[in-house]
């Protein structure tokens, strides 16, 4: 790990609040300093590769700190905290994201993870958990395209934060999962209430069309999005038993319940999703 030199003069920390599991991020000047988590080898990498193609919307990783702490590069703009800001269900906004999405996506398309790393899933995968999709991974993708973690500069997506679980994936994951936050996928009594009342199959046809997915990814992604929820139920009641903090509060507030809703939202309204993605 790279050594950061602080600046010779104090500066104070700042809390940035957001998120849901990740504690203790303060900004300090241009910084924000974060405790080292344990996909820091794959995450440290990737940014390396990301900054040295240019691509700019990451922020950059520095080093680590006199605390121990990971230095990242501060990336101003504004996310769409708690509560949501009215902006959320801008379609305009919703493209923007899709379309860095992709950005990003091309950007990792040329990574390869170095000599002895490896992504860490954060925790043991149970008996009975069922299959992932069968898709062969293309990318390191972010996978956590929640709007705490997607910047915005003048109503445009511009850059993502917190990498924390990248791992390789296929590109319909990755279309998935901004689905997931931006449509968004699921059963609309759990959506934020700014996003219960949009038209969901619209949304996520906006979001395939400005990331430019595939015919073959759209033809998967409804598929990819029940297998995905049924997973989802077991890691994430094994993650918040082995890791618990965060995740075991997200464990006790509902989420189980609330990935059960999505995987019945799926089955009665998986059709109409994809005749949207589908359409001519």
């Amino acid at each position: 790990m790279t050594s950061f030199v602080e600046s010779p003069e104090p500066l104070p920390e700042i809390p940035l609040v957001g998120g849901d599991v990740t504690a203790g991020v303060v900004r300090v000047g241009d910084t924000v300093r974060r405790s080292v988590g344990p996909n820091a080898p794959l995450v440290h990498a990737l940014l390396r590769h990301l900054e040295e193609i240019g691509f700019g919307g990451a922020p950059r990783f520095l080093g680590i700190d006199a605390a121990g702490r990971e230095v990242l590069t501060f990336v101003h703009g504004e996310v769409a905290g708690r509560p949501r800001p009215a902006w959320i269900a801008d379609e305009q906004r919703l493209a923007s994201v899709g379309r860095l999405v992709r950005d990003y996506d091309d950007a990792a398309a040329g990574f390869a993870m170095p000599e002895g790393v490896r992504p860490a899933s954060g925790f043991s995968e149970p008996p009975g958990m069922p299959p992932a999709p069968s898709y062969p991974a293309e990318v390191v993708g972010h996978m956590d395209y929640t709007p705490d973690n997607i910047v915005f500069r003048d109503g445009q997506a511009v850059a993502l934060i917190d990498f924390d679980i990248a791992q390789p994936v296929a590109r319909v994951d990755e279309v998935l999962n901004a689905m997931l936050y931006w449509a968004p996928l699921g059963d609309p009594v759990d959506a934020d209430p700014l996003l219960r009342e949009v038209n969901v199959p619209r949304r996520c046809r906006i979001l395939a069309d400005a990331y430019g997915m595939s015919a073959v990814d759209r033809s998967r992604l409804v598929e990819a999005a029940v297998l995905r929820a049924r997973r989802s139920w077991f890691s994430m009641k094994r993650i918040a038993e082995e890791r618990g903090g965060g995740w075991a509060r997200m464990w006790d507030e509902g989420i189980g319940d609330q990935i059960k809703r999505r995987e019945a939202w799926l089955d009665r309204n998986g059709t109409t999703i994809d005749a949207a993605l589908n359409a001519p």
